[in-house]
């Protein structure tokens, strides 16, 4: 059973593992309204990264997704996106179309310069959500004294032949992983089979300085776990120190995982900006999709 308590008053950011309690009220389930034990073997393929290549990659339209939002993701201009999908109507994208990505070296932190730090990844799982799709979850673990920025992985599911079924490129819910921390990155597949094996590529994870996140901490954390074990009630405080500057923005992530230590669930909650000297409280829900919640953790991130 995964009891730990992590306290991570870094420069940047603060992550714990809260205490587990019994919440019995009615919650709202997070990514899928009925939690389905997965068949996905938890087997995991770690290649090393790739040169870069100017072959374009594909990208599969997913709920609330715009031409601008996806521009700004792979860091290419709306004109190129366009251009490389003549058909693609902008005012009305087909959720589950595959796309093409331009130059996805460019999406991918400038190619090689610099290089990506080496990132183990220590599991990965797949879980199915109602919708016939799947969540998949890659656990990357920074074991730097120093903070890992715009970390991804490119998950690719093989079927039982070893033929590629899907590919996306995953990201963390935060822009940072922590010093000696592990957080997970994440994507959803849609209309996706279960019988797959998840294969993981980190493609960046850059160490940055302290100096451009804010010395946020978390205080009085608390996860309210339901009866069902299947959803987490999350609050707390987020306090900013009187000798840093204000946050304009602030972002606190939750990862939830069952009994083994598998990532089952994750949120991220999204408040706004912070004085010196005070705090900001924050209440969400996160809900898993796999086993029964028995632990949480926390980061922050302030800017």
């Amino acid at each position: 059973m995964r009891k730990k308590l992590l306290l991570c008053a870094l420069l940047l950011s603060a992550c714990i593992s809260s205490n587990e309690q019994t919440f019995d009220g009615a919650l709202q389930s997070y990514l899928t309204a009925t939690a389905v034990q997965t068949s996905t073997p938890n087997v995991i393929t770690i290649l090393e990264t790739p040169a870069p290549s100017s072959t374009p990659a594909t990208y599969v339209i997913q709920s609330g997704d715009t031409i601008s939002q996806l521009a700004e993701k792979f860091k290419i201009s709306q004109d190129a996106l366009r251009a490389a999908n003549p058909d693609l109507n902008p005012n009305s994208m087909t959720i589950g179309e595959t796309i093409l990505i331009p130059d996805p070296s460019a999406a991918l932190a400038a190619a090689s310069t610099p290089t990506p730090v080496p990132a183990p990844v220590t599991q990965a799982v797949c879980h199915p959500s109602a919708d016939s799709g799947l969540w998949c979850f890659a656990l990357v673990q920074n074991n730097t004294a120093d903070i890992l920025e715009n970390v991804s992985a490119q998950i690719t599911l093989l079927d039982s032949s070893g033929a590629s079924v899907a590919s996306q490129l995953a990201f963390t819910p935060l822009d940072i992983i922590p010093a000696n921390s592990s957080m997970p990155v994440y994507i959803f597949f849609p209309n996706t089979p279960t019988d797959v094996t998840p294969q993981v590529q980190i493609m960046t994870a850059l160490q940055a300085s302290a100096k451009s996140y804010l010395p946020a901490i978390i205080n009085n954390s608390l996860a309210q776990i339901k009866s069902n074990g299947k959803t987490a009630q999350l609050s707390g405080q987020v306090y900013l120190p009187p000798e840093a500057q204000a946050a304009t923005q602030t972002w606190v992530a939750a990862v939830a995982y069952d009994e083994n230590g598998t990532v089952v669930g994750i949120r991220r909650w999204e408040g706004g900006g912070i004085q010196p000297g005070t705090s900001i409280n924050f209440n969400f829900a996160v809900s898993s999709l796999g086993g029964d919640i028995e632990a949480v953790d926390f980061f922050v991130q302030s800017k």
